[in-house]
């Protein structure tokens, strides 16, 4: 095997709070360690169309704070295809680029474990999405900033929930993992979550209602997980149907979860997985997502990341059940 020279990393799929600290963790460490780096725009998108500068310190120097990505993101439909996967690999071949580091979520690492298996490139991935759904890492870069916002947010829904008795169905990202909505009721003191790890043949609502809101409290939040068919408009318009009684309000957080200043967690948490990827590629590494698990940095295969069985702490909707009666 080629020794790699040149390692290329790019930001892609949604943007997370962190995502700077991990280029400049991947650029100042390859750089420490004799590597030539290159910034990919755009992503995979940024691959294909050539947007490809050499990267130096001064690159990504005072990012470290900031939120967003300097590299800037996209969704690539052209890189699904094969004829778009091969213009990509042709641009890593014209820049010398030996290695890619992938900063991203579900999505991404998928396309960067069909790109290494296609054409045999190393590839690293660092676990870059706010939903914290990536098996094989105890968090995810941005995961705890968005925590973090979504606590802020409802606290101050809970001043009018409280002032005006109503019911106020708050809905957070999380697409098909219910680790935002569940944590962030417990600490924004909710008086339910309804995720999707709790579907069972128990109607969830129907439960909430009984156990709590009818019998003692005129206003409460309950956090509802993202979804096409069950989301927090959905969840309301059955309790106005339901429960007439009852004054009921929507506030969909949506974009505003993942803008802001990463906090220390999601800052370190970025530069030690960014470091590791360099550590990884001199080790040989190839084809695996960087994450840490009681608190060490361990090496993912992208077949086990990708995975949708992330493990559900259960025992986190007793906490919540018996904290908000």
């Amino acid at each position: 095997m080629a020794r790699i020279k040149t390692i290329g990393v790019m930001t892609s799929g949604g943007d997370a709070p962190g995502m700077n600290a991990a280029i400049r963790a991947v650029t100042r460490a390859g750089i420490c360690k004799g590597f030539n780096i290159k910034g990919i725009y755009r992503g995979y998108d940024g691959l294909i169309n050539d947007e490809i500068r050499d990267f130096t310190t001064e690159n990504v120097s005072g990012i470290i704070m900031l939120g967003g990505t300097i590299l800037k993101t996209a969704r690539s439909k052209e890189f699904q295809t094969p004829e778009g996967r091969q213009k990509a690999y042709d641009n890593m071949m014209k820049h010398g680029i030996d290695a890619l580091v992938v900063i991203g979520g579900n999505g991404s690492l998928t396309g960067a474990k069909i790109f290494a298996e296609e054409f045999d490139v190393c590839c690293i991935g660092l676990p870059g999405t706010v939903d914290n759904d990536l098996y094989g890492t105890d968090s995810t870069i941005g995961y705890n900033t968005t925590l973090n916002t979504i606590m802020e947010c409802v606290d101050r829904i809970r001043d009018t929930a409280q002032s005006h008795e109503r019911i106020f169905f708050v809905e957070v990202m999380g697409r098909d993992a219910g680790f935002l909505a569940q944590n962030s009721a417990i600490a924004c003191g909710a008086e339910a979550a309804i995720i999707p790890e709790d579907s069972t043949d128990v109607d969830q609502l129907a439960r909430f209602m009984e156990r709590g809101i009818r019998k003692s409290k005129k206003s409460c939040i309950v956090i509802v997980s993202e979804s096409p068919k069950c989301g927090a408009l959905y969840y309301a318009e059955r309790v106005r149907k339901e429960f007439p009684d009852y004054d009921v309000r929507v506030s969909i957080l949506g974009h505003l979860q993942r803008g802001g200043r990463p906090t220390a967690h999601d800052r370190i948490l970025a530069s030690r997985t960014g470091v590791g990827a360099i550590d990884a590629i001199m080790q040989g590494q190839r084809n695996v997502m960087i994450g840490v698990r009681n608190n060490e940095i361990v090496y993912v295969p992208f077949s086990d990341a990708i995975r949708s069985d992330k493990p559900f702490d259960k025992k986190l909707i007793t906490v919540l059940d018996e904290l908000s009666i």
